[in-house]
């Protein structure tokens, strides 16, 4: 059986952001911490090693595969910030052309640093993400 290698912990999120070498990271982390805690209303959890994340839900793909992932978050990593919001969410290119210096994969927005993005698009993506998941796996 496959396991999750990306769950919630009870790690500190606090001793996780001290962890990160680089002032000016631990510092981006901070302020995204501030902007995803303020726009989604969720207290920060970890989600494995190095994923801050906020809120939840539950997926089950036609395939069977399930599991839990938080609706939004970051891992301020070593080369970029990642950035994860709602995988399939069309509504998130027409926010990112002007979101500002970036790259995309299929769920996270990778960022140098927050001073290269517009921050009232970074909470427009957090509230769109939000609202397509909870429509897209409503609670049962």
């Amino acid at each position: 059986m496959y396991e999750l290698k990306t769950k919630e912990t009870d790690s500190s999120v606090i001793e996780f952001i001290e962890s990160i070498e680089g002032l000016k990271k631990r510092q981006d982390a901070y302020t995204l911490l501030d902007i995803f805690t303020e726009t989604t209303g969720y207290e920060a959890k970890m989600w494995g090693p190095s994923i801050i994340g906020f809120g939840a839900y539950h997926y089950k793909y036609e395939s069977g595969h399930e599991g839990d992932a938080p609706l939004v978050g970051f891992s301020p990593r070593k080369a970029k910030i990642s950035l994860y919001f709602a995988p399939g969410d069309t509504k998130r290119e027409e926010w990112l052309k002007d979101f500002g210096k970036h790259t995309t994969g299929k769920a996270c927005v990778y960022i140098n640093k927050v001073a290269d993005i517009d921050v009232d698009i970074l909470r427009e993506l957090i509230i769109q993400s939000v609202k397509f998941l909870r429509e897209t796996y409503p609670d049962d």
